[in-house]
């Protein structure tokens, strides 16, 4: 039985605030601090350009790949470090498409993040006018896999509301359809339990600076299905993607299995960052969190709904088909959520009036859920959120 008690003294929480938006940028845990700090001085200070050999930082895409493969199904050696998620989505759609000549159609749903589909809006755009972005509702996503359709590729967990897609029923429609799939993982991992290998996913990607915790701009990952490792061709041919990187041969070979989806030098500060918060992830079973974090969720949303009747849930009720956030609409859900950050209570806000809150059991509690609500309750029944200074838009909401 995982210690959640243990896990939340593991992490640098600010005194007085009950922080809901690990979602979207997990805290910062205690240990990354000297473990980053003991890097750059012990290992980039005094081993210099030596650090690649002697500090095995070369390794760590593939060390830290692994780590983060058994938080989502893959088989050892198969997920591979580095990177921004916009470039794996890329990566991966672009070596699906190829390895699907005959079609042309990509399809996903308006409830994906913004960023994928403007990646295959791009990429769509470099590889000719006969390529199709199709996107539909996420409820007819199913009956939308049709015989042109080359690539499936979907978020998992919608961003807005959670709502959390069947990941093996989709992948087994699509495959009968002659479809592959791109699943995103960016709201999935380090949310709930997700089995690639038994859902026979055929590529994911993922971030790792939300639930993960790697910290701001952390590192992205890449699947590839053992079946595609050696097929798939990466478009985005980098230098260390190449068998033989330090052989400096002008022409690109890709390198085998998994390696070849490097692309750049990898993030060496940030994966160690990572790497200490992947300490506190070993001592965590996923099932136990994902029991957890629907206890959670279920425990907000009902003293929200009773405290608050203003506010319309937005996210499933029922835990099993949402991802580990709970979505509220407000028709002033930027200036409440304003309200709610200088009270201590952070979430945040997703256009046009959504006010998300995500729940990681790793360091939230059900005395957080109730001490949090006690304070939306406040905001919410004497409207402090209608203060003009709450309603002017920052840049990042």
């Amino acid at each position: 039985m995982t210690d959640f008690a243990a896990t939340k003294a593991m992490f640098d929480l600010p005194e007085g605030v009950i922080y809901l938006d690990g979602n979207s940028l997990g805290p910062l845990p205690s240990a990354a601090k000297d473990r980053v700090a003991n890097m750059m001085t012990e290992e980039w200070g005094k081993m210099l350009i030596t650090g690649w050999n002697k500090a095995g930082w070369m390794q760590k895409s593939t060390a830290v790949g692994n780590r983060i493969a058994r938080l989502i199904g893959a088989e050892e050696d198969h997920v591979i470090m580095g990177d921004t998620l916009s470039i794996k989505v890329y990566q991966a759609v672009a070596s699906a498409l190829e390895m699907n000549p005959s079609r042309k159609v990509v399809l996903s749903d308006n409830g994906n993040f913004p960023s994928d589909l403007y990646i295959v809006q791009g990429l769509l755009k470099s590889l000719g006018a006969e390529y199709e972005l199709r996107v539909v509702d996420p409820e007819v996503v199913a009956e939308n896999i049709t015989d042109d359709v080359a690539v499936l590729m979907l978020t998992e967990v919608d961003y807005r509301t959670g709502r959390k897609h069947d990941m093996k029923t989709l992948t087994a429609k699509a495959h009968e359809a002659g479809a592959l799939t791109v699943w995103d993982l960016a709201h999935s991992a380090g949310a709930l339990p997700v089995d690639l290998a038994g859902c026979k996913a055929d590529f994911a990607v993922g971030c790792t600076y939300k639930y993960l915790n790697s910290g701001p701009g952390g590192p992205a990952f890449i699947y590839v299905a053992p079946r595609h490792a050696e097929v798939a061709r990466p478009a985005l041919s980098g230098w260390l993607g190449h068998e033989a990187p330090f052989a400096f041969e002008l022409d690109y070979r890709p390198g085998r299995g998994i390696e070849r989806m490097r692309v750049g030098t990898p993030p060496v500060i940030q994966l160690t960052s990572l790497e200490a918060a992947m300490d506190i992830w070993d001592q965590v079973d996923m099932q136990d969190l994902r029991a957890k974090s629907i206890e959670l969720c279920d425990l907000f949303i009902a003293e929200v709904e009773a405290a608050c009747p203003e506010l319309e849930l937005a996210s499933p009720r029922d835990g099993d088909q949402r991802g580990s956030q709970v979505s509220f609409r407000f028709r002033e859900g930027y200036a409440a959520m304003q309200a709610l950050i200088e009270r201590g209570v952070i979430g945040d806000f997703r256009a046009p009036d959504i006010m998300r809150f995500g729940f990681t059991p790793l360091y939230i509690d059900a005395d957080d859920v109730r001490a949090a609500v006690a304070i939306v309750k406040d905001v919410m029944t004497n409207d402090l959120w209608d203060n003009d200074a709450y309603k002017q838009r920052a840049a990042v909401t």
